[in-house]
């Protein structure tokens, strides 16, 4: 869905942004959801939006009208869809959804690293389960490119997470656009080991047979995407690979979050447990995307996401080899700005 409003005059984003990072990070992400609704109801926030140039691309079978996504964990519920449509994206993926409501880990559970352009999460999944997305969904009048992130109960035992997988696809098939898979959140007990050589070969291999026979029954095939860790050896990446090739995956996420602290161990929050988005993610996320690209030999779509703050990032992306990217902690720190600016700098 491409923004038809004149570009804005100004940016209100740079006045706002100290005053939510005075705020506790989970706060402030809830107050921002909600005032977006209440804007966008009041028809107030179009008018501050920069309009977004049509750059249309066709992956996974599906015609996007840009190439850049909002990655899931923002609108995990899929509360604020319409808003979060009006800047400009050109799909949007919502979730972590399980199957069963899960109230994720304990707070404080959402850290700002600004000096390195960071977030550290460690949400655990917190979502209102898949029949509150599946109500919300029926509220929403956008009518582009959406994906929903699939994830694990925390509480079902890791050799039967293909059951919570399943469930979700039984409910989502044709409801969506698309799925993810999500093997490599590190909030999630032993989640991942699900990329894992024999794991993952079982996983696919339910998760691709449900989808034909989903196809079948609705007469419509609903692409399924899988996103991985950016924690992977050489070796690990060319045994995914060929399962993702076998299993004939329509589309793989390059990365999630990173267990690593490199380059932010010393700063203020840097030892919190959980998943570290942002800048210092971007230089080994985009290694994986390009291992990737290479070892799918063009089989498998690829979409880059991991510490895009700039329209160069995006290019930097698509040269490693993805077709789509997706953004999400560079929107914090840079705001709705930073999609238009990528979007320009891939057309």
């Amino acid at each position: 869905m491409s923004v038809s409003t004149p570009a804005c005059i100004v940016n209100p984003y740079p006045l706002l942004r100290p005053l939510l990072f005075r705020l506790d990070p989970e706060a402030a992400h809830n107050l921002t959801l909600s005032a977006l609704n209440r804007f966008d109801a009041l028809g107030l926030l179009a008018p501050f939006l920069p309009a977004v140039p049509a750059a249309p691309r066709r992956v996974m079978g599906l015609d996007f009208p840009n190439p850049v996504g909002l990655a899931a964990g923002l609108d995990k519920n899929g509360e604020a869809i319409d808003a979060l449509a009006r800047i400009g994206f050109g799909f949007i993926e919502v979730g972590a959804v399980t199957p069963r409501p899960q109230p994720g880990n304990p707070r404080p559970r959402l850290f700002r690293l600004p000096q390195a352009q960071a977030i550290i999460n460690r949400m655990g999944f917190n979502n209102h389960g898949v029949d509150a997305l599946l109500a919300n969904l029926e509220r929403t009048r956008y009518r582009g490119i959406l994906g929903v992130n699939l994830g694990k109960n925390f509480d079902t035992p890791i050799e039967r997470a293909a059951d919570d997988y399943l469930i979700l696809l039984d409910k989502l098939y044709g409801k969506v656009s698309f799925v993810t898979v999500n093997i490599s959140s590190p909030n999630t007990k032993n989640l991942r080991a699900l990329q894992g050589g024999d794991e993952l070969d079982a996983l696919l291999g339910a998760v691709k047979a449900r989808q034909t026979a989903l196809a079948e029954r609705h007469g419509k095939y609903m692409p399924v995407a899988v996103k991985i860790a950016p924690d992977l050896e050489p070796e690990q990446i060319e045994r995914m690979a060929a399962l993702f090739r076998t299993h004939r995956v329509d589309a793989v996420v390059a990365t999630n979050t990173t267990l690593s602290r490199e380059g932010v161990a010393r700063l203020p929050h840097g030892g919190e447990a959980g998943g570290l988005s942002g800048a210092p993610v971007r230089a080994r996320s985009t290694q994986v995307l390009a291992a990737f690209h290479a070892a799918l030999a063009g089989e498998v779509p690829l979409i880059g996401a991991g510490g895009i703050l700039s329209g160069a990032h995006a290019r930097e992306k698509v040269a490693a080899g993805a077709a789509l990217v997706q953004v999400y902690t560079g929107l914090i720190y840079r705001g709705p700005a930073l999609v238009r600016e990528c979007v320009e700098a891939l057309v």
